[in-house]
């Protein structure tokens, strides 16, 4: 027997929340974005202008800081009544989070990475995931994060760093080559950087699929839920549904993203020493993608207006699309 998920939340009551983060992050966010499309013009200042123009940049750094804070608030209360507001079986999930602790965690894990220049992000995310999964709580239980900050280190490093490195080392090297033989780089050493770029989004789909692998292994109850799936096949399906995004201009991208959910589903299992669950998505592939693109263009066409609902919306059809069940 399949049992559905149920999403209850209303585009009414996330309205405030959203129009109070567009106030206080988009408005200022779009401003920024427009002074240094002035500082890119004038790259050169007078001499007279250049503590001015410092002063300007030190405060627009210092805003951006102010703003990641802020993006952080929106997606605290964010997540807080989306979890509150989602129910399996006719119970609701509840979210016991405290915003001192959150903010805490983010403000220390914020610091440390830009110390160590990104090498505690693993840490951070690691901290940030822990604190949403401990604190969501289902028929009075909670779950439990089982993955390692050391091993989102090692994948990050080895599927994303170090290819990069790499990638700009090769890319460097043949450029200095051809400038030292011809004065002027020919088409391969200026075709170079659109192959790396080529390589670049080849490298992300296996960090893609070793994240998504380390983010699934919680613990509720006596029950492990893990991503079950081999490698190969699964490179194979990811990769295929980004070439379509791509290839279409991402016009195909909603129905890239719900056919890899259903993929994830499908392959997303909670065991317990008496029974197995798999969950599952009943897609619809046509009308699914043209709900989607139509949420969408409405919230595109208001200027973001509409987005409370678009979300509600899109959320509640692939949620009260989304099933459990006991295969033995």
């Amino acid at each position: 027997m399949k049992n559905y998920f149920k999403f209850n939340l209303t585009g009414k009551k996330l309205l405030p929340l959203w129009l109070l983060f567009m106030l206080l992050f988009l408005v200022p966010y779009v401003f920024i974005q427009f002074k240094l499309q002035s500082f890119q013009h004038n790259p050169s200042p007078e001499p007279g202008q250049v503590f001015q123009r410092m002063s300007s940049l030190f405060l627009i750094y210092g805003v951006m800081f102010v703003l990641v804070i802020i993006e952080y608030i929106f997606i605290f209360y964010l997540a807080k009544i989306t979890i509150n507001n989602m129910e399996f079986k006719d119970k609701s999930l509840e979210f016991t989070g405290q915003f001192g602790e959150f903010i805490g965690i983010f403000l220390l894990g914020l610091l440390l990475t830009i110390i160590t220049l990104g090498i505690y992000s693993p840490w951070f995310i690691t901290d940030v995931y822990k604190f949403f999964t401990k604190n969501t709580n289902y028929n009075e239980s909670a779950f439990e994060f089982k993955g390692k900050a050391s091993n989102l280190f090692v994948i990050i490093t080895l599927t994303l760093i170090l290819p990069m490195i790499i990638i700009m080392i090769v890319t460097i090297a043949m450029t200095v080559k051809e400038l030292a033989q011809s004065q002027t780089p020919n088409m391969a050493a200026t075709t170079m950087p659109i192959i790396m770029m080529g390589v670049i989004f080849v490298m992300m789909i296996p960090y893609m699929y070793f994240v998504y692998k380390w983010m699934i292994n919680l613990v509720y109850k006596n029950y492990q839920i893990q991503w079950e799936t081999s490698f190969w096949p699964s490179v194979g399906v990811i990769t295929g549904q980004i070439i379509l995004s791509v290839i279409t201009a991402g016009i195909y991208l909603p129905l890239a993203s719900l056919k890899l959910y259903q993929y994830f589903a499908e392959k997303t299992f909670a065991k317990s020493e008496l029974s197995t669950k798999t969950f599952g998505y009943e897609i619809e592939p046509l009308q699914d993608f043209l709900f989607i693109w139509g949420q969408s263009l409405l919230s595109i066409f208001t200027l973001g207006i509409y987005y409370p609902w678009a979300f509600c919306k899109i959320t509640d059809r692939i949620t009260s699309k989304t099933f459990v069940i006991e295969i033995n």
